[in-house]
Order: C-alpha cells, then sequence, then structure tokens
C-alpha cells in the first residue's frame, strides 16, 4: 500500500508529524509513505528508507491543487490529510473522486475556543501527536512512542564540524523569535540572557532563526556579544538540525524550535507567553519541568498560534525575568 500524507504547514507542525511517521515506517515496512509538504523539509524524514517527500510549492494555489491531484493519483491508494484546510479538503474530494480512502485529521477547535476565550487550562484535550496518531488509527495503521532521534545525516554533520570546530565546553542553542510578538519575550530580556550566558568562558552560544529582518537582527547581537554566533539563514535545515544535535540545550519560544529539537533528542527550555502547553503543541518527549510560562495570569492562553494584539494592551504574559530562564537552564 502507498499512503499520502499531507501536512503543509508550518514548520513547527511538520516537524511534529515525524515521530509518528518514524514509527509507522518502521511498523510498516512494505508500504510506502509519501510525505506532501512544502519544500526544504524533506531533509527531517531522511534515513526513513520507505517514506518518500512529495516537495509542494509554498504558494500552493487551486492550480497546484489540480497539479498535485494529476501528479499523484495514479501513485497512492490512500489519502491522509493532516492538515484539513480549504485546499486539502478540495484535493481530499478529488481523490474520492478517484476512489481514494481519505482520512482527515480531527482538530478539536471547540476545545481550542473553549480553553483560549474562557481560560478552561484545566480542560485536557489530545495533543497534536495525539491528533496525528488517531488519525492514522482511523485509517488502518498503529503508530508508537518509541521514536528518539532521527538518523545522523553525515553529509551534514561533517559540514558542522568543518565550519564551527570540534566542541569545547557548553554550546547553547538560542531562538529568540516567533512569528507573533506574543509569543516572543521583549528584546531586553533576550539580550540580558546572552549576556549573562556568554559571561562564561566555557559557553558558546549559537543563535537560530529565519526572516530577512530577525537575520539581520541576529548578526548585529553577534558583533556585540562575545562567543556568540548567529547560524540564522547561513545552514541548510539538514546542518541546522545536526548542529542542534551538537548542542547542550536550546533555548526558544513556543516555536519550530523546540519540535526541531525533540527531532535530534535535544533537550528544550522552551518559554510560553500568550500561548499554553495545554492547547497541546509541547514538544515531542520534551520534560515539562523545562517549560517556563506565567501561571499567575488568568487571561492565558488568549491564542492557539499566537497574535500581535493583546486584549488589556500590556502583554503581561511576555514580563518573564531573565533570571527564571536561567535557572531553568
Amino acid at each position: 500500500m502507498t499512503y499520502l500524507i499531507i501536512r503543509l504547514a508550518t514548520l513547527g507542525n511538520v516537524a511534529m508529524t515525524v515521530p509518528v511517521v518514524a514509527s509507522l515506517s518502521r511498523r510498516y515496512p512494505d508500504d510506502r509513505f509519501v510525505i506532501a509538504s512544502k519544500k526544504d523539509l524533506g531533509a527531517m524524514f531522511a534515513g526513513m528508507p520507505n517514506v518518500v517527500f512529495h516537495e509542494v510549492d509554498n504558494h500552493l494555489d487551486w492550480k497546484g491543487v489540480l497539479a498535485l491531484w494529476r501528479q499523484l493519483r495514479g501513485q497512492v491508494d490512500c489519502v491522509i490529510d493532516l492538515q484539513n484546510v480549504r485546499r486539502t479538503r478540495v484535493l481530499d474530494g478529488l481523490m474520492m473522486l478517484s476512489g481514494k480512502p481519505v482520512t482527515i485529521i480531527r482538530y478539536g477547535r471547540l476545545q481550542k475556543q473553549l480553553i483560549t476565550q474562557l481560560g478552561c487550562t484545566r480542560l485536557r484535550i489530545p495533543s497534536e501527536f495525539d491528533r496525528y496518531c488517531d488519525t492514522f488509527r482511523r485509517a488502518g495503521l498503529e503508530t508508537d512512542t518509541d521514536f528518539t532521534a532521527i538518523p545522523v545525516n553525515l553529509k551534514a554533520a561533517s559540514d558542522v564540524s568543518k565550519r564551527f570546530g570540534t566542541k569545547t565546553g557548553r554550546w547553547i542553542g538560542l531562538a529568540p523569535f516567533a512569528k507573533s510578538k506574543s509569543n516572543m519575550l521583549p528584546y531586553r530580556v533576550t539580550k540580558e540572557l546572552i549576556e549573562r550566558l556568554t559571561a562564561d568562558p566555557e559557553t558558546r552560544v549559537f543563535l537560530f532563526g529565519a526572516g530577512k529582518i530577525e537575520c539581520e537582527m541576529l548578526r548585529q547581537w553577534s558583533t556585540v556579544f562575545p562567543r556568540t554566533e548567529s547560524i540564522a539563514g547561513q545552514l541548510r535545515l539538514a546542518q541546522e538540525l545536526e548542529l542542534m544535535r551538537q548542542l547542550d540545550v536550546m533555548i526558544c519560544m513556543d516555536s519550530a524550535n523546540q519540535h526541531l529539537s525533540s527531532l535530534v533528542g535535544l533537550r528544550a527550555v522552551s518559554v510560553w507567553c500568550a500561548t499554553h502547553p495545554v492547547i497541546g503543541f509541547a514538544g515531542w518527549k520534551q520534560r515539562k519541568e523545562d517549560i517556563v510560562q506565567r501561571n499567575d495570569l488568568k487571561c492565558r492562553p488568549c491564542t492557539c498560534h499566537g497574535t500581535n494584539h493583546c486584549r488589556y494592551a500590556n502583554y503581561a504574559c511576555r514580563q518573564i525575568d531573565t533570571e527564571t530562564i536561567i535557572e531553568h537552564i
């Protein structure tokens, strides 16, 4: 059997599929799994012999949906939609018309709405991983929780070793940005954190990020603080993952980097501001005690994925002091 697994966005959500897909790859060696996702994300699925990565254009339009259907309808036997948005539902419909069974993820949007609008943090809902497993189970595929890390990419690991040298002392990763203001620490706190970490001559800090503005800001910070290097926009994804594998800890927001850390078995100290782990986006096998958040705010969480608006205009959820993060590290 050949299964088409659709998960187009975002980087963090695609990364969250990897432990589950790795489980399927191991449990069903005679089956074939085609991952339809955005370009440049295939490195996360490398080393899985019966998993094929199919690149989809980053701006998939309706013509792209039709093209994808034409390309894959004759190659797959079953479709599993882990995205469940308008475009993928159209693709699902076309596949059903072609006689392919389709299983679609159940997102539990009502439950998440209750948590974000009413603050029902005691309400226990399935994690994103649980939702993926449930979708595969309804498609007749069983999963397990044995995943620990993706295989080492020897070429990427060699490139990382040549660029950054042999590891000595502590290597710490810091990914201070997120898509939304509500998911980031104030710049002042981030710079204080870098200053505290680099005060130790045995510590080397690597700054992770993406996007033109982020890359420039991190580059500037790397020139100010000693033993600090920005790798934002400098490495391919496979190389970033192998660099993460060398780190002692990753400090990140509720963002893709906590999920990338999980793929290489790296412990992540994750900072949650407006969002909350109860919604289901905590990293694979990351520890609860490594989560930094303000539990004294009744307005949290006010969003599932982040927002650039605060109903009280003070972003109190971002007011986390440097010392608290240092203690977790």
